[in-house]
């Protein structure tokens, strides 16, 4: 399904710009960070690109088409738990998706292990802790089987044990072949998952480079302020 293309995207509610002529193609491989501070527009390009928002002017495309609907999923900072169990979480989504009740339940007990919640699958998910919850939703997202994963924020509301857990997911996903686009305002997260990175400032792509090279040579200097922590925010 990859590239996904955006031509001179903008977003706007009302006459504010939220995200304003923003251009360019994610290819499948390195996992793309969109970094920057809070108000850059981070999220809602994400949802852009994940399509539960329509830009208001340009264009998104994916290899082509209009959308990319089954071939993507999004996990969200603060995940939104069903009221059923661990695993009833993740089957229904699987239901949703038209897999069999034998694959659903196979899959189900496959990542639910391999993202260590085999022993609360039959457990609420809503009285699951932070962490857990983040997990499961990484885990409900994980057994679709897409080829593409958004994250927004994973780790904005978890502690630095649950945040080093979510994270290795996170890698054994980009693994196990999966494109990982991920929003960030964390520097060292950046540094760790990070292969290249978008920086956003004001609604706008202000920079594009490999991580290493943001990192040591910013040709921005909002991304230069931003990595000193002069901007923390807009």
């Amino acid at each position: 399904m990859l590239p996904l293309v955006l031509d001179k995207v903008a977003y706007a509610i009302r006459d504010h710009a939220i995200i304003d002529d923003v251009s360019f193609e994610i290819t499948a491989g390195p996992r793309t960070v969109i970094l920057g501070p809070n108000g850059a527009g981070k999220s809602v390009l994400m949802r852009l690109c994940h399509g539960l928002l329509q830009p208001t002017a340009g264009a998104i495309r994916w290899m082509g088409s209009r959308n990319g609907r089954g071939r993507q999923a999004m996990v969200f900072q603060r995940p939104v738990m069903l009221r059923r169990s661990a695993r009833g979480n993740i089957t229904y989504g699987l239901a949703l998706a038209g897999v069999s009740p034998r694959e659903r339940r196979l899959r189900a007990q496959d990542v639910l292990e391999a993202v260590g919640l085999a022993h609360v699958a039959d457990k609420p998910a809503r009285v699951l802790s932070g962490g857990e919850q983040q997990r499961l939703a990484l885990a409900r997202a994980w057994a679709l089987g897409p080829e593409v994963l958004f994250l927004d924020e994973p780790t904005a509301n978890l502690d630095p044990g649950a945040t080093r857990e979510v994270e290795s997911l996170i890698g054994q996903i980009h693994a196990g072949g999966t494109k990982i686009i991920m929003t960030t305002h964390n520097l060292g997260q950046a540094r760790r998952l990070g292969d290249e990175i978008l920086f956003m400032h004001g609604g706008r792509l202000a920079e594009r480079a490999p991580v290493a090279t943001f990192f040591a040579q910013p040709a921005s200097h909002e991304a230069a302020a931003f990595i000193k922590g002069e901007m923390p925010w807009q």
